[in-house]
C-alpha cells in the first residue's frame, strides 16, 4: 500500500538510454571531425547506429508505457508540450541559418569575402528559378501537409481507419518525392558548397531542411506501420500529433526558404 500509486504522473524507471545516447553522440560527432580530416567515415557510422538504435529502443519503452495506461491525461499534455518546445528549438537553430542567409544578401562584403565584392548573388552564381522545380516541390510538401491533416482529422473526428491509412500512405508518398526532387535539383546546380558564401549559406539551409523532409517522412511511416498494428485512438495518439505537427513544421520553414532564398534571395 506504501508504493500505491495515487496520482497522475509517470514515475519512469531507471534507464540507460540517455547516457548510451549521449555517448553515441559524442562518437559520431567525433567520427565527423575525423571524416572532414580524410581519415574515414567508419567511426561517424558507428556512432550514427548507436543513435539510431538508441531512438528506436527508447522510443519503443514510451509506445510501450502509452499501452501499459501510463501515459494519463496529465502525461500527455506533458508530452505535448515537450513537443512543442523542441520545435521551438529547431526554429531557433533554422533561425541561424535565415539570419547569415540575409546577412550577406544586405551586406555583401567584408574583409573574408573579398570574391562577394558588393554583390548578391555573387559575380559568376546562377541560381535556381524559383517558378520551375522549386515551385513544383512546394506544391508538393504542401499536398503532404494537407494529406497528413486529413489522415489526422479522420482519426480524431471519425475513428475513420481507412482514410488515417490512406492519408498518411499519400503524405509519405509526396515526402519522398519531394526529397527526389530536392536530389535532383542538387546534382544540377550550377554552383557548390565551398568556394562561395552563396553556396555554403545555400546548401547548409535547404541541405538541413531536406533532412528535416527526411526524418519527417520517416516519422510519418513508423505511424502509418503503428497504425496497421492497431495503435492509435481518437483520444491517444499523441506519437501521430507529434508526427502531423513535426510535418507541418518542416513545410512552414520550406515557404519561408522559398520565398526568401529561392525568391529573394537568387533575384
Amino acid at each position: 500500500m506504501a508504493h500505491e500509486k495515487n496520482h497522475d504522473y509517470h514515475i519512469i524507471n531507471p534507464s540507460i538510454w540517455p547516457l548510451l545516447g549521449s555517448i553515441s553522440a559524442l562518437v559520431m560527432l567525433f567520427g565527423a571531425v575525423q571524416m572532414f580530416h580524410d581519415n574515414g567515415p567508419w567511426i561517424f557510422l558507428v556512432g550514427l547506429l548507436g543513435v539510431l538504435y538508441v531512438m528506436y529502443a527508447w522510443w519503443a519503452e514510451v509506445v510501450a508505457e502509452s499501452h501499459a495506461g501510463d501515459h494519463t491525461p496529465v502525461v500527455r499534455i506533458g508530452l505535448r508540450y515537450g513537443f512543442i518546445l523542441f520545435i521551438m528549438s529547431e526554429v531557433m537553430f533554422f533561425s541561424a541559418w535565415f539570419w547569415t542567409f540575409f546577412k550577406h544578401a544586405i551586406y555583401p562584403m567584408g574583409p573574408n569575402y573579398p570574391a562577394v565584392d558588393g554583390i548578391w548573388p555573387p559575380a559568376g552564381i546562377e541560381t535556381f528559378d524559383p517558378w520551375h522545380l522549386p515551385l513544383i516541390n512546394t506544391l508538393i510538401l504542401l499536398c503532404s501537409g494537407a494529406a497528413a491533416t486529413w489522415a489526422h482529422h479522420a482519426l480524431v473526428h471519425d475513428n475513420n481507419r481507412k482514410d488515417m491509412r490512406n492519408g498518411l500512405i499519400l503524405a509519405v508518398l509526396l515526402g519522398a518525392l519531394f526529397t527526389f526532387f530536392q536530389a535532383y535539383e542538387y546534382s544540377h546546380a550550377a554552383f557548390g558548397f565551398s568556394g562561395n558564401i552563396y553556396g555554403a549559406t545555400f546548401f547548409m539551409a535547404t541541405g538541413f531542411h531536406g533532412a528535416h523532409v527526411l526524418i519527417g517522412t520517416v516519422f510519418l511511416l513508423i505511424c502509418l506501420i503503428r497504425l496497421g498494428k492497431g495503435h492509435f485512438t481518437p483520444e491517444q495518439h499523441i506519437g501521430f500529433e507529434a508526427a502531423a505537427w513535426y510535418w507541418h513544421f518542416v513545410d512552414v520553414v520550406w515557404l519561408f526558404l522559398f520565398a526568401a532564398v529561392y525568391i529573394w534571395g537568387g533575384a
